[in-house]
């Protein structure tokens, strides 16, 4: 009975990384399905550039101011009914996006749609790093993540084929995507029985009761390492989102790409990132020097982020999309996400996790709307993406002058 029950436990990690794996699939398959039929709706309501870009801006700044209320919830052991109903909420409005006719109750919807996903990051990270053997948690972390990009994968080639290829109305897609995002919700609500988390909270919370050590804590959620881990993070969504958001339509209109040829040519980028995350996930549990490894990548993926978009070069294009999955956004992402759990409170772990996502998606609120400034200003995407290089290179900067190897094991 002993041997049943340690067993249980043992295992019951696997079931939380698969959980958060499936809602970061269906989170980013909500995001990317809308980028191919950017210009479909572009053209519909009638907008220009700017307002095109305010539909990820506006999704993104719900889903940001409600990082930290959200988080500090979960920290109250309450991440089976926060990840789950959220789950469940964001579904039925991602469907509910695609019915619309007005833009502004489209956009209504999209910021109601970044509310409900607002409840994941903390929680779910929070409650993974507390669940994940250590020996295997930058990994464990990694596998989750990649959920990132099989959703990015997913919701670009579903809109391609639906709306580009087949010609399908570009409501299909929000549809398609919607009802499993609700499945997924249910079934965290069902299978979460217990957390080693929720039950190391109580007993946390229990422990603090004074005034100076509220302020101590929250003091340590902005200690210099965290920070820099905060910066770096702003920097490498930054390009996420400059790519993510504006890429489809780059191809489109820039490179003359068509039909479910975009949804393939943005998704090599994902494809790419799935394997190189895990690898680099791996190899930093074995050496534990995100500093090391961070120096390496981060600049070679800022300077693949400019050259595919200032050639003219087919090539070009598809050798930088390649180099940028193997070391951009989604591969260093368990790095920080490893070094934040290094230097976290374990007492707020959940919260620090929702504020470093809350200072990182606030380059998700700026990057679409600032690349349809610039386009419009400029009349091309390259000063966006020549920002978005700048931006990862200041970022490891500060993040290799500030966090040691000790410090980062």
């Amino acid at each position: 009975m002993t041997t049943t029950k340690k067993v249980a436990v043992d295992t019951y990690w696997l079931k939380i990384v698969a959980l958060n794996f499936f809602g970061w699939v269906f989170i980013y398959a909500d995001r990317t399905v809308l980028n191919p039929i950017m210009p479909e709706i572009q053209k519909i309501f009638g907008l220009n550039n700017v307002a095109l870009g305010m539909i990820s801006s506006v999704f993104f700044l719900t889903y940001t101011v409600s990082q930290i209320p959200f988080a500090k919830l979960a920290d109250r052991g309450n991440q089976k009914w926060l990840i789950g109903l959220g789950c469940v909420f964001f579904g039925v409005m991602t469907v509910v996006s695609g019915l619309v006719t007005s833009f502004g109750l489209f956009l209504v919807l999209r910021a109601l749609v970044g509310l409900g996903e607002g409840t994941f990051y903390g929680a779910s990270f929070g409650l993974s790093s507390q669940n994940i053997p250590n020996k295997y948690l930058t990994m464990g972390l990694a596998i989750i993540n990649s959920g990132q990009a099989i959703g990015q994968i997913t919701g670009t080639i579903i809109s391609s084929y639906v709306v580009l290829q087949y010609h399908m109305h570009w409501s299909l897609p929000f549809i398609i995507v919607g009802i499993p995002t609700i499945i997924v919700g249910i079934m965290y609500l069902t299978v979460v029985k217990h957390t080693h988390y929720s039950l190391k909270n109580r007993i946390d919370r229990s422990q603090s009761k004074t005034i100076h050590h509220k302020i101590h804590t929250t003091r340590a959620l902005f200690t210099k390492q965290l920070i820099v881990t905060y910066v770096m993070l702003f920097a490498s969504i930054y390009g996420q989102i400059t790519m993510l958001t504006w890429l489809p339509l780059f191809l489109t209109t820039y490179r003359h790409v068509s039909g479910s040829n975009v949804g393939w040519i943005a998704s090599i980028v994902p494809f790419i990132a799935v394997p190189s995350a895990l690898i680099f996930a791996r190899l930093n549990d074995r050496i534990t020097n995100a500093r090391h490894l961070l120096l390496i990548l981060v600049p070679i993926s800022s300077l693949s982020l400019v050259m595919g978009m200032v050639s003219n070069s087919h090539i070009v294009l598809v050798v930088s999309l390649i180099v940028y999955g193997v070391t951009g956004k989604m591969t260093i992402d368990p790095i920080l996400l490893y070094t934040v759990k290094k230097n976290a409170p374990d007492h707020q772990l959940a919260t620090t996790f929702g504020v470093y996502n809350f200072f990182g998606m606030i380059a998700s609120i700026l990057a679409p709307t600032i690349m349809g400034f610039l386009m419009d200003w400029t009349g091309s995407m390259v000063m966006g993406f020549y920002l978005s290089a700048i931006l990862l290179l200041v970022g490891v900067v500060m993040f290799s002058l500030t966090i040691s190897e000790k410090r980062s094991v």
